[in-house]
């Protein structure tokens, strides 16, 4: 790789600017001229903090030559919303090079290429190999959507954090792309560099992580509310004096407002962490005894690179949720729900069943998106009515095989008893 290589990336948050940091660091993308892209997806990005100027930016900045907003760039418009039409694209393309002069665009590098603003990104900066890093545990579902063969067939490796070992990405497999996992050993440093600009952390040895899954559409606001609520009311349950809770990003002060009321009727101390903190660095800093999600991809960063205590918290009721079966949240809630411990609201732990990780994961996908990975389909596999749906199975020719619902084994012992 000469000194005059030009490496465009791009990042809507601070954990996938900390996974960049974590694979330059590795030397995946050698030297020369690195162009960053960011942008806010929230749903009104003008009230949030932009990537480029929270706190914890400050220490990957020395990575990049170069930080161009994108939200700045299409400004009124959406990043999440707009796409280039067709007939656009070409004088699109010749703008966004000669504004970001850019000249010869050696790699591109995207996060969620299925989907605006990465997807937009693809199709403006052209001729030129794409390198897709993983947002989380996503990354070992199917591709949300499928890609147009002008941007699959420049898709050359995916990127990811080695969350869940032994498990291999479904992720962009479908188009032969290989996936490389970066180290254990990269990702923790680069997130010790960025807590060392958070100052006066709130302090509690338990945490909740907020998702904002009111917006994802698998519960409603109020559901949400009491889902945090329970959480709460599970941790004091075990004796926790102390909670810190960090929502999403996205959420608003809503959540915090009405789980403070929560606390105070359990004289519980409850500390909120600020929307632009990653809730890895309140790992590094504040080391909790037990972090607390529904199926946040943070569940599982706090026990592969922190070594801390997780418990998921109703992930049952979101399975049964969730809709259309295709749902890109489906493996995530799979995934979590198998593998970690489960908290009660009693305040008890109990380990899930214990189960084929790697098997049920490709038995889902396969079920998820039949048609894009054939090669998945399980020739046995005892299908957990929690992972599968009666009507999905049939559809694909499965239910024999399928174990009977709850309701399907009561009816059974009627008939035998009379």
């Amino acid at each position: 790789m000469t000194g005059h290589r030009t490496t465009v990336f791009y990042a809507s948050t601070l954990f996938g600017a900390m996974s960049l940091a974590a694979a330059i660091d590795d030397g995946r993308f050698g030297s020369g001229r690195r162009v960053l892209i960011v942008s806010s997806n929230t749903a009104v990005p003008e009230v949030t903090t932009p990537l480029d100027r929270t706190p914890g930016f400050a220490a990957l900045r020395a990575r990049f030559g170069e930080v161009h907003s994108w939200n700045e760039l299409i400004a009124p418009l959406h990043p999440s919303d707009w796409r280039a039409r067709v007939i656009e694209v070409p004088m699109l393309e010749r703008l966004i090079r000669s504004h970001l002069a850019l000249g010869e665009v050696d790699e591109l590098v995207l996060e969620s290429i299925a989907v605006p603003p990465a997807r937009t990104i693809a199709r403006l900066v052209r001729d030129c190999p794409i390198t897709v890093y993983s947002d989380g545990l996503m990354s070992y579902g199917p591709t949300r959507d499928p890609l147009p063969a002008e941007i699959f067939h420049r898709i050359v490796r995916l990127l990811h954090l080695d969350l869940v070992p032994g498990l291999t990405p479904l992720l962009l497999s479908e188009y032969g792309v290989a996936a490389s996992a970066l180290p254990e050993a990269a990702f923790p440093p680069v997130v010790r560099e960025v807590a060392t600009t958070a100052s006066g952390l709130p302090q509690g040895r338990a945490m909740i992580l907020g998702q904002y899954l009111s917006a994802l559409d698998l519960l409603t606001p109020e559901e949400e509310a009491v889902l945090h609520e329970s959480m709460l009311r599970a941790l004091a349950a075990r004796g926790h004096t102390g909670v810190v809770f960090k929502p999403h990003p996205a959420a608003g002060p809503g959540h915090a407002r009405r789980l403070r009321d929560v606390a105070r009727s359990l004289d519980v101390r409850l500390a909120v962490v600020g929307e632009s903190v990653p809730a890895e660095v309140c790992f590094a800093a504040l080391r909790p005894e037990l972090v607390v999600g529904c199926f946040s991809t943070a569940l599982v960063t706090a026990r592969r690179f922190f070594g801390l205590p997780v418990a998921s918290f109703g992930t049952g009721p979101v399975l049964e949720r969730l809709t259309p079966y295709e749902n890109s949240n489906r493996v995530p809630v799979t995934i979590v729900d198998a593998l970690l411990p489960r908290l009660s609201p009693d305040g008890s732990l109990a380990e899930p069943p214990e189960v084929d990780l790697p098997a049920l994961v490709r038995a889902v996908g396969y079920c998820m998106r039949a048609e894009a990975y054939p090669g998945l389909r399980p020739a046995t596999l005892d299908f957990d009515p929690r992972y599968f749906r009666r009507r999905r199975l049939e559809a694909l020719g499965l239910a024999v095989a399928a174990r009977p619902t709850a309701l399907a084994r009561l009816r059974g012992r009627l008939r035998s008893a009379l």
